[in-house]
This record gives C-alpha cells, structure tokens and sequence, in this order.
C-alpha cells in the first residue's frame, strides 16, 4: 500500500475517530481491578458553540485522560452541558420575537415547550463541535443539567438546606439585571473601568425666615434616582452645613420636601459632604435608611424602565430619563456642573447590561459554615490548585463570603420548590403533593387543597445545579451508594478557567464536603485566558477570534492542539498567534516525513547492524526525556510536557537519530537497525499520541500490521527505564561538533556535499572513539585524526575544552576570503570607532537613559569580539 506524501489530516481523522467510538474505547465501566481516573467536563452552556477557550481547556482534559487510559487506569471522563437560565431564556426570547410571539403572551408551560424545542435543536452543538477536536469524552455518560434526575437532585438538595436552616428567603438590595430581568448573585456582576459623570445638583432649603432661596449644593452620579430620594445627609461635625441640622430641602424639579439627616458616614472631604439617600437603589444608602427609619421608594420597573412612583419620564428608559433630568435641571439653573470621574461600572457577566441596586424579595443560601472546610481543604492542599498562586484569591473570596443569592426571575430552570398558603406563609418540599401534607399540619387546616397553593414561580441560579456536578452526574443524590458514585468518586483532576474559581470551583468544593463529607477531585488546573496577539481577550464582539473549526479544517485538529498548547502555562494568558497553530501543523508533517523514510527502506537481512551505538543513545536520550515529560505531568506543567516531546520528536528523533541510521542513496538497511527503529518510534508515538493523537494512531497502523484491537489509543504507556548519561553527555558534544563543522560550511560558502578532514585536541580521546562513524556521516567529513598541537593554517573552533581544526587549504579560494575578511574587518572597526565617540561624549552618557548607554556598550563589546575573531581567522589563512 502506497503512503501519501504528504499528511492530510482530513482524510484520517473522522476515520480514526470513528473507529474509536465503535470499538468502546471512550467508555467506562467500574472495574475494581483498575484504578479509577475521572474528569468531569466544566459542561457549556447549551447556547454555546466553540470558542478558543473551550479548545485550549478541552485539549488539555483530552490529554489528560488519554494518557491515564494509556496507564492502564479506568479512565472516565463525562461530558455534559449547562441549562443556563439567563443566556438560554434571551435565545428563546430571541426566537420568538422572530416569529412574531411574546413571551409575555404565553404560559409558562407553552414557553418552556418551545425552550425544550430550541435545547434539542441547538444545545448539543458544542459537544459535537468537540468531537472534532478529538475528544475521547465517554458520549454514553452524557449529562444535562435540566434533565429529570438533575434537576430532581437540586430540587432534593434545595429542601435539605431549608430544613437545616441554611436557605431563608427576605428582602435584600441585590444585583438586578434589567435586560435579563432578573436578580444575580455578586460573583455574576463584572466590574469595567469607565468614565463617569458627576453632576451638582442643587436642593433648595425649606427655610421660612428667608425672602430669597438658599440652596445645598449635592453631587450624584445618577440624576434620573432623585424622585427616590427620601433624605439629605451630612456629617453633624462638617461645619459648613451647622444651619441645615434640622432642616428639610426640596428634591429639584419635583419640589418634594425631604428631611436633612446628620450621620457620621458622610465624608466631610468627598465631593459636596452632603449625600442624597436613595435607599431603594443603593446598598449604602439602603443600610442608612435602616439605621435613620426612612422610607424606601422603588423608582425602577423590572425592565429598567421609570414606574409611577417616580412621577417624573414615567415609562422612560433609566437612561434616556438621565438624558432628559439633565436637560430639564439646566433649564431650571439648578444644575451646578458637571465633571468627569474615573469610575467603575458594574455589568451583568451574561447580558452585558448595567446592573442596577435594588431591593428585592429573593431566596438566600447561607454560606459560612459551608465555606470553612471548602477554604481549609484548599489551604492545606487536600486539594491542589495548579499553579498555588491562585490560593490568596481563593482564600479572599472565601473569608469574604457573603449569602448566595440563589433565586431567578426566569422560567428556564429548575422552579423553587416553594409554596404558597393563601394567608402568604410557605412550605418547602419536594412535590406538590408533599407540599399539601406539610400545609394542612403547619397550618391545622385540613381542608386545603392542592389548588389552594402557589408554587414560586422563580428558578434557581443555574450554578445552584452545577455546584453538584461531580456527584449528580454519578447518581450520587439519587442513589448515593451506586456503584459508579462509589468508584469514580472523588473525581481527580478538574480543568477550568480562574474566573470561574469562585463562581463553580469553590461552591463545587463546599457541595462535596456537604453532601458526601468528602472532596469532589484532587487537583484543579487553571488555563489561562486565550488573547490576541495584542493582548486582548478574544470575543466575537471584537472579531479577534478565529473560528476553531475554521482553524481545525486548515490545520487539523493535532496540528490545532499542539499550537494551542505550545504557549500556555498554567494559570498564564495565552498570546495566540497562528503562527503557532502552523508550527503544529509543520510539526505533524515533521512527523510523518520521518515515518515515510523509515517504510521506504528496503531490508537486506544480511547486513550487519553499524547503528548500535546511535540505537543505545536514542534509547538512553528517550529514557532521560520520558522522565522529564513525567515530572512535567506531575506538576500539571502541561504546556512544557508537550515541548519536550516536540525537541524528543523533532531534534533528537527527526533530526539526529534518523540522519545516524540512514542508509546511504537507494541503498537498505540492515534488519536489526530498523526493527529497533520501529520499536524507538512505537515508544515516540505513545508520548505524542495524548497531544496527538490522530496521526500518532495513523502511523501506529501502518508501521506495522496490528492485531484487532491493538490501537495505540488503549496501548500501555511507557514506564520509567535507567538511561546511560554518560552516553548521553558523549553524543551532545558529538552533536555540538557537527554543529560546528556546518556553521563552518556556512561561513566560508563550503558545500555540504563536499568532505572536510577534522582534527582534533581532546583531553580524552576515548569519549569521541565510540562516535567516530557517527561524527563523519553527520558531519561529511572524510579524515578524522587526534592531534596533541594546535594545527597552523586551519579554521578552530571549541566545544567544552577541547579543540577542533578543519584545513582550509583546498576548501576555499584563499586570496578571496582574505579580501572578503579585511572588508568585514575595516568595516567593523569603523562601526566601533563611531560607538567608541558616542561613549566619549559626556553629554550623550549624562543625558541618555541607562538602557540606551548598556546597549551601546554591548555594541562596543560586541565589535571588539568580531574584531578578534576576524583577525584571528586572517591570521589562520
């Protein structure tokens, strides 16, 4: 059978993928002669199709759990998605709309037909999209967060927390989000650097012993909230402000009398010293109205939009309604200024949209006690954060732990499992019918029926199901002693993102110790976030990230995966550059190249094998790399595992090793020599394969024929051997020599095809007499001799301490190279002269900062070095 000449990952690909999925080798089963190894997948959203960094995170999974099946280990990894309330319920939205349907016009129960009709439709998109990448997910084990037995687990864990005291529902200023139309917990708000406007109002003192207004002059960020005013405070000890104490002032344009309040939270310094309260629109000013017994007016519908109680832009978008007050405030001479701040602006992390404070009734779950053994599991490395420098964040967030905001103003999700009495009181229970038993006790009042109550109608916060991920997957709330929750459980290696430390990794952490007394994995790697090359995060809003499937049908997935991995340590933004995914595909060519010279030689089993002392060094020098890739391994160092299986493949392999064994032009190659090379590369492609494994299964096939279920995807994955260092060390300076015989060729315009004569000084003569062969086919040279002087008339060059001299006399046109080097000399010393004269000139040396006067003097350094060696080489001639 012919090979291809050159690799085409397209047409081999979705047949190796195929292959694996038909032979069962993703899917797991317990098996108690087997060590486990699990990963569960940081599920997506359903709304979510690939992105540069589900490719950078799944990759890494992906070699992670292929090179744990290699091991010989129960490898399980489980797929899934995420229902994701706020995101899901604006595509469904979005759909309607197009169909000219409101979801304002519908029940709940019709919107959720058409929200399950866009999730079969769409939500599994992501998770074919990864297939193509080559993850060996095990499909059979795929989970949905809104599916029956999940969301029956969140229910059941939402029913124990109330009844251990751990849920309580009350009013709270929280985070609303008046695009979503929903409350969201602080983790949900992202914080962005803008710049603001502040604007100087002036409120008119109710003061009757005067004919004339006097005004106080306050500064707010948010004109359209004054209608919500309920009070003017100042600082009792701020003496500009002696004669207000007491008083009332009118709310500008609404002539609305409020009373001036004295309390100590006001900084005398900042802005005016004196302080609107808006206790309905702002946490600060909410804690004051409690503290003083003031009133609190809710200005705001849930859309964003004024309500009655504003009296003023009734129905009026907050924004356009800031537009309009500022205009009208002008117009009314009672708008001071207006300066510019820098400030920061808090958005909803799913819609994008400007968060507004504001009061709400919503369900609370309390977290201190939950946060303790989640904080001290992490702190004393129970569980491992790779890198550590993410424990200080961790530990920040969860000293500072704060109530989880947990209820949703959505339909999409799992609904509270709350319900109502007709005298307002609640009950909380699994069912309905449970809900009915528990009414008719704690109320006395038999008679009620189930049409007698009123379930919630708000969702829970989707993370509320995927903090339960590592144990819902397994059935561990359903059956909590099945077979598999009991096997694979603790997972053991969790890959995410650092943004979601807080958000999923330390709520999964706190659920695990809750629910099943015990950690829900052992090690969390951190991925960077994937930027552009100028730095910023890649989104589809700035157009600066590149479609990964795009990427993938240009480059193939391994050649995609590499390039993805070769610059991304852990816990360290990755600078994409396609350049980087080409050296991966170049890489994968590198590779093939090589496996197509070794199946086009020809045996002649006569032969004697001349290649031992270059087998016995590749095997030594794979022996010595292996244990790097594993230390690599060990320290989740992912990024330089994969780099030191590209210098194993491409320099030591590729580049070396194969040049030593290579027969001459159209000649064979004796059968020890190749077998051992075809055993050398079995070893390469079990490295490579978790980083590659698409052509390192193609190769595996056509090196040799297989047995049935003899895939390098399931074949054992090395183990650690004693390699010669000696060996090692002996090769390198052979190695170091060739170099600089060819940089020699290089520099005096000498053909490669052409043979030199090598002398050389050594201090041992016998570390080079094992490599003799080795050093004149790699460097074509044709006399090699040990001298005890230095030879006169000869180009020289050192590696270690010892010396080496190739004759020039025969090799290069003398008189001409002696011209071309008094031209680099003159050349040269000019360009030190005119240094030489910036460094002597006091003015430039006071004046040029310290970088530009060090990099001059490394100018002149480096001048007088080509100096030396350029009349070191005419004096050779």
């Amino acid at each position: 059978m012919s090979i291809s000449t050159k690799y085409n990952p397209k047409e081999i690909e979705q047949k190796w993928y195929d292959s694996w999925m038909q032979h069962g080798f993703f899917h797991s089963e317990p098996n108690p002669n087997k060590e486990p190894y699990t990963i569960v997948i940081p599920p997506p959203n359903v709304t979510g199709v690939l992105h540069m960094g589900h490719m950078l995170n799944n990759t890494i999974q992906d070699v992670l759990i292929r090179r744990a099946r290699m091991q010989g280990k129960e490898a399980c990894w489980i797929p899934g998605t995420d229902h994701a309330s706020i995101a899901t319920e604006a595509k469904v939205v979005a759909m309607l709309k197009e169909r000219g349907i409101s979801k304002k016009d519908l029940t709940r129960e019709e919107f959720l037909t058409y929200a399950w009709e866009w999730k079969e439709k769409y939500g599994g998109i992501i998770l074919d999209q990864l297939k193509k990448l080559g993850a060996s997910c095990d499909w059979d084990r795929t989970r949905f967060t809104m599916e029956d037995d999940m969301s029956a687990a969140v229910i059941e864990v939402f029913v124990d927390l109330y009844r251990k005291g751990l849920i309580y529902r009350g009013v709270r200023m929280v985070n609303w989000d008046p695009q979503g139309g929903t409350a969201l917990s602080d983790e949900e708000v992202i914080p962005k650097d803008t710049m603001a406007k502040m604007y100087h109002l002036q409120y008119e003192v109710v003061d009757g012993a005067t004919s004339e207004p006097t005004y106080i002059t306050v500064a707010t960020s948010r004109p359209e909230t004054i209608m919500a005013d309920v009070a003017v405070a100042v600082n009792p000890n701020d003496k500009r402000y002696t004669h207000l104490h007491g008083k009332s002032v009118r709310i500008p344009l609404l002539g609305k009398e409020i009373p001036v309040i004295l309390d100590e939270y006001v900084s005398i310094e900042f802005g005016t010293g004196a302080l609107k309260v808006t206790p309905a629109h702002d946490l600060n000013d909410y804690e004051l109205g409690q503290k003083h017994k003031l009133p609190t007016i809710d200005i705001l519908n849930n859309d964003g939009t004024l309500n009655e109680q504003a009296q003023l832009y009734v129905g009026q978008d907050r924004f356009a309604a800031r537009r309009n007050i500022v205009k009208d405030l002008q117009e009314a001479d009672l708008l001071v200024k207006i300066e510019e701040y820098q400030s920061v602006l808090q958005t909803s992390e799913r819609t994008g949209a400007v968060i507004e404070p504001r009061l709400s009734m919503q369900w609370f779950c309390k977290m201190d006690a939950m946060a303790k053994p989640a904080l001290e599991s992490v702190m004393n490395d129970d569980i491992r954060l790779h890198p550590p420098k993410f424990k200080n964040m961790y530990r920040s967030w969860m000293e500072g732990i704060r109530d989880w905001c947990i209820s949703r103003q959505l339909w999409w999700g799992q609904r509270i499992p709350a319900f109502y009495l007709p005298d307002g009181s609640h009950v909380v229970a699994t069912t309905a019918e449970e809900a009915l038993v528990l009414a008719r006790k704690e109320s006395g009042n038999d008679q009620l029926q189930a049409s007698d109550l009123r379930q919630d109608e708000d969702v829970l916060d989707t993370w509320f199901s995927s903090w339960l991920w590592p144990i819902s997957v397994f059935d561990g709330f359903k059956d909590p002693d099945n077979k598999d929750i009991l096997y694979y459980y603790p997972t053991n290696d969790l890959v995410t993102a650092p943004e979601i430390l807080f958000f999923w990794v330390a709520r999964m952490i706190m659920a695990g110790y809750e629910f099943r007394k015990e950690m829900p994995f052992k090690n969390v790697y951190l991925t960077g976030i994937v930027r552009d090359a100028q730095g910023r995060k890649m989104s589809k809003s700035l157009g600066n990230s590149p479609d990964p499937l795009d990427l993938i049908e240009q480059f193939g997935a391994d050649g995609v995966r590499a390039g993805m991995l070769f610059s991304s340590p852990a816990g360290n933004d990755l600078l994409y550059d396609e350049k980087l995914v080409e050296q991966g595909r170049n890489f994968t060519n590198k590779i093939w190249n090589a496996f197509r010279l070794i199946k086009g030689w020809e045996i002649d089993e006569s032969l004697p094998c001349p290649n031992e002392t270059a087998i016995k060094w590749f095997e030594s020098r794979f022996n010595e790399a292996f244990v790097q890739i594993e230390d690599h391994f060990s320290k989740f160092r992912i990024s330089d595992a994969l780099l030191a299986v590209y210098k194993l493949v491409w320099d030591d392999f590729c580049s070396n090793y194969l040049e030593m064994i290579k027969p001459a032009y159209q000649q064979p190659i004796d059968k020890q020599t190749l077998d051992a090379t075809v055993g050398l590369l079995e070893n390469v492609l079990k490295v490579l394969h978790p980083f590659m494994p698409f052509i390192s299964e193609e190769i595996w096939h056509e090196l040799k024929e297989r047995k049935k279920k003899e895939y390098l995807i399931v074949a054992a994955w090395p183990k650690k051997n004693k390699f010669d260092k000696d060996v090692i060390q002996k090769m390198e300076n052979v190695l170091h020599v060739v170099g600089a015989v060819r940089n020699v060729r290089n520099s005096k315009n000498i053909s490669n095809n052409k043979q030199l004569d090598l002398y050389m000084k050594v201090a041992n003569q016998e570390s080079y007499s094992a490599f003799m062969a080795i050093l004149r086919k790699l460097a074509n040279l044709n006399e090699i001799q040990f001298v005890e002087e230095p030879l006169e008339g000869a180009i020289s060059f050192i590696v270690g301490s010892d010396e080496f001299f190739i004759p020039m006399e025969g090799n290069i046109d003398v008189a001409a190279e002696r011209e071309r080097l008094t031209k680099e000399l003159e050349y040269t010393k000019g360009f030190l002269n005119s240094v030489d004269k910036k460094l002597s000139n006091e003015r430039f040396v006071n004046g040029a900062p310290e970088a530009v006067i060090a990099g001059e003097r490394k100018k002149k350094a480096d001048a007088e070095a080509r100096i030396s060696a350029i009349e070191q080489s005419l004096a050779a001639l």
